[in-house]
């Protein structure tokens, strides 16, 4: 499959939960962020092109000025995560407003994984 992001994805190195913001109901955890949209594991599926109005708790509420974070958004797409009890659902973010994506970029600045290779010793077949 192609892949048609625009914007590179970024993982989180936190695990925020998602909400319907309609039902209260927790969808998922937050997997992985960007301007333009997010990933969330979640325990059950949702089928694609389904509007959602979604809300992230933050992990520090200091750091953001605030303690969620409401968008909207729809669901893009929905796969089998690698263990079978989850599934991993693609949400596109419908609009951002000039807050949101400040709070997004600090999400992102603050919790991303480091995904730079360690220094690690040398492995003896190499010495």
């Amino acid at each position: 499959m192609q892949e048609r992001r625009k914007l590179e994805r970024k993982y989180l190195a936190i695990y925020s939960r998602v909400f319907d913001r309609l039902s209260g109901r927790v969808i998922g955890y937050l997997a992985d962020l960007s301007q333009k949209g997010t990933m969330v594991i979640s325990d059950d599926p949702m089928p694609e092109n389904t509007d959602i109005q979604l809300r992230f708790d933050l992990p520090d509420p200091p750091l953001f000025s605030t303690d969620h974070l409401n968008m909207e958004a729809r669901v893009a797409w929905c796969r089998p995560d690698i263990d079978p009890a989850f599934y991993n659902i693609g949400f596109e973010f419908l609009s951002v407003s000039e807050k949101e994506s400040h709070i997004i970029e600090e999400m992102v600045e603050a919790y991303e994984f480091r995904r730079e290779i360690p220094n690690y010793p040398p492995p003896p077949s190499t010495l």
